[in-house]
């Protein structure tokens, strides 16, 4: 075993970075490691470690307010337990929009099946594919068009780009949603051309996630293709700290921008990035309404000219996240003839933004039935 490792460890592209001690030595930490490396360092899960980890986190997600998520990077094992618990129990806590991690395995299942996406049942709709061009701006793994600022030379991880223009090609020519993991404004910029040249039909709303540090002058590019900004608003809070370390002040700019986005106009999606954060969506607009962490801190806000209102904010985590699903023809808003969805928390944080850090879901309404009442 340890042998494959070093093996693979050798193979060009099999970690974006080795850390390394003074003599060169490798420390044992491997920056944004490729999927065999990673699969040689670890112990497959089982299907009951799935079905135990996906129970919790359906419970922990519904008990959040949530009748909905969108399951991104999912395995085939994934969801296939997924699958098991729906057809056991009838019916999951919530709904599951699941976006299959890009390689054999997800195109072989998803060629099993008609073209378009796959509703395998009521509660479980696999609507896509999802694509990492970059890694993390904390472990400088985000693609930068232009060196760290508080590590000159680094430009963050290098990507498979012609593995990835294929599966791109291969899933829209199927009638599939991409979702394409962008960090630095070089990733971003290079989901941008996946988008651009991956064809398929019309109309297939893919989307970027995390469009966390964009080159300003993409955004019109958002724009022209029609790609979704799915965007976390606790990313923003949590690296707000050290951004502008990594970044320097010019490039700041285009991070963390959702006021930004919607004035171009760009349609945003809010989400959680759980486990990274949070999957509470109250710590979220907290996030978006405050700029600022639950203490409070720093005071008005990190780059509050970004902030967003609260009604903006929870459109982008109703509204927004229907629209990034194909949804928004029935879901994402209260109407007349259309099936009810409605979280009641137990606090009015609109004269107080800062209440949003504490509110729970004391309620929960899910296509007109109560799941949850307060207890």
């Amino acid at each position: 075993a340890l042998e494959r490792v070093r093996a693979r460890l050798a193979a060009p592209g099999a970690a974006g970075r080795v850390e390394r001690d003074a003599v060169g030595a490798p420390t044992g930490v491997l920056v944004d490691p490729s999927d065999d490396l990673r699969e040689a360092l670890t112990v497959p899960p089982t299907a009951s470690d799935h079905t135990r980890w996906l129970r919790a986190g359906l419970a922990a997600c519904a008990d959040a307010g949530l009748v909905e998520v969108h399951f991104m990077a999912a395995t085939v094992p994934e969801l296939e337990a997924l699958l098991a618990i729906a057809r056991a129990d009838g019916r999951l806590p919530l709904r599951v929009v699941v976006y299959l991690y890009a390689g054999d395995d997800a195109f072989a299942w998803l060629e099993s099946h008609p073209p378009g996406p796959v509703t395998p049942h009521p509660d479980v709709r696999v609507l896509g594919v999802k694509l990492f061009v970059d890694g993390a701006l904390g472990s400088r793994g985000a693609a930068l068009k232009a060196p760290y600022s508080d590590a000159p030379g680094e430009r963050g991880v290098e990507v498979p780009l012609e593995r990835l223009r294929g599966w791109a090609g291969r899933a829209a020519a199927r009638g599939l949603q991409l979702a394409i993991h962008a960090i630095g404004d070089r990733g971003n910029a290079i989901a941008l051309d996946l988008v651009a040249g991956a064809g398929g039909p019309p109309g297939l709303r893919h989307r970027i996630e995390h469009a966390q540090v964009v080159d300003p002058a993409d955004w019109d590019r958002f724009v022209a293709l029609g790609v979704v900004a799915s965007m976390q608003p606790t990313h923003a809070t949590s690296d707000m700290r050290w951004a502008e370390s990594r970044l320097g002040a010019a490039r700041l700019v285009g991070a963390y921008a959702w006021r930004t986005v919607l004035a171009r106009p760009v349609p945003l999606a809010f989400g959680s990035d759980a486990p990274i954060e949070s999957w509470r969506p109250a710590l979220g607009i907290h996030a978006a309404v405050t700029r600022q962490d639950t203490a409070g801190w720093p005071p008005g806000g990190w780059r509050p000219e970004e902030r967003l209102t609260a009604t903006e904010a929870v459109r982008a985590y109703t509204e927004g996240a229907a629209f990034a699903a194909h949804e928004d023809a029935r879901r994402g808003r209260i109407a007349l003839g259309r099936p009810l969805d409605l979280t009641v928390f137990d606090a009015d944080p609109r004269a107080e933004p800062a209440r949003w850090s504490t509110a729970r879901a004391a309620a929960i309404v899910r296509d007109g039935e109560v799941r949850r009442r307060p207890r």
